[in-house]
């Protein structure tokens, strides 16, 4: 009967939709499952590395081709993603939060252990605030990306800069746009990947969400790059 049909039809339907949340929220767990932990071996080999200053020196010294080593392994992993195993993609991913904790050593050297400390925790509440708004918000954000866009070139041009040319103005000019950047990109990006999971017939590949957890990951460290410009206290202040 028709209404045996309809009735069958909805049921199937609100079993799809059931469906589909749970392999989202699945998908996003694994995300920042895998974004913890590159946060959290960043961090362990960032304070156990700083304790060995000769080992900071040298990489001081290096910290230009390991700058190109991490963009490497940044565009390798975004391009590749595909094609790549989830183990692969994993390795790659750990390698690049080893390689960024190496570089974070120097900033023991440079910030006070509070103000790192400080800078940590505001960009973990601006991070979860603005990945809850990207979860929640009925609102299409894909109209942020021009801006988000040249934001992002807008910043690294002026970092660049400021790294030759020091200036007071500039430093906090780059870390206020920064934060404005990183902390929509947030938003965006929680957004984004949303999509591009459904988009891809909710595949549960790992190395799928790996680079989601890498996109999450970059926002998360240059959110915190930037609220250390704006707050962070310098040791020989």
């Amino acid at each position: 009967m028709a209404w045996e049909t309809s009735g069958w039809q909805t049921a199937r339907a609100d079993v799809g939709d059931v469906l589909v949340q749970e392999s989202q929220r699945a998908f996003m767990s694994r995300v920042y499952g895998w974004m913890f932990a590159g946060l959290s071996i960043t961090g362990v080999v960032a304070v156990l590395t700083a304790a060995n200053p000769q080992f900071v020196a040298q990489i001081a010294q290096w910290r230009w081709p390991m700058f190109f080593a991490q963009l490497g392994l940044v565009f390798a992993l975004s391009a590749m993603a595909h094609r790549l195993s989830g183990a692969v993609a994993a390795v790659m991913f750990l390698a690049y939060s080893v390689l960024t904790g190496l570089t974070f050593s120097v900033l023991f050297y440079v910030y006070t252990r509070g103000s790192l400390a400080n800078a940590f925790l505001l960009t973990a509440g601006t991070f979860g605030a603005m990945t809850i708004f990207g979860t929640v918000t009925k609102k299409n954000l894909s109209g942020w990306a021009t801006f988000l866009f040249m934001g992002v070139i807008g910043v690294v041009i002026a970092s660049v800069i400021q790294a030759f040319w020091p200036s007071p103005m500039l430093n906090f000019v780059v870390g206020c746009a920064g934060v404005l950047v990183f902390a929509g990109l947030t938003a965006y990006d929680t957004q984004k990947l949303r999509e591009m999971h459904a988009a891809s017939g909710y595949n549960s590949a790992a190395a799928l969400s790996i680079v989601g957890a890498l996109t999450l990951y970059l926002d998360f460290i240059n959110l915190f790059i930037s609220l250390l410009r704006l707050f962070g206290a310098r040791n020989d202040d």
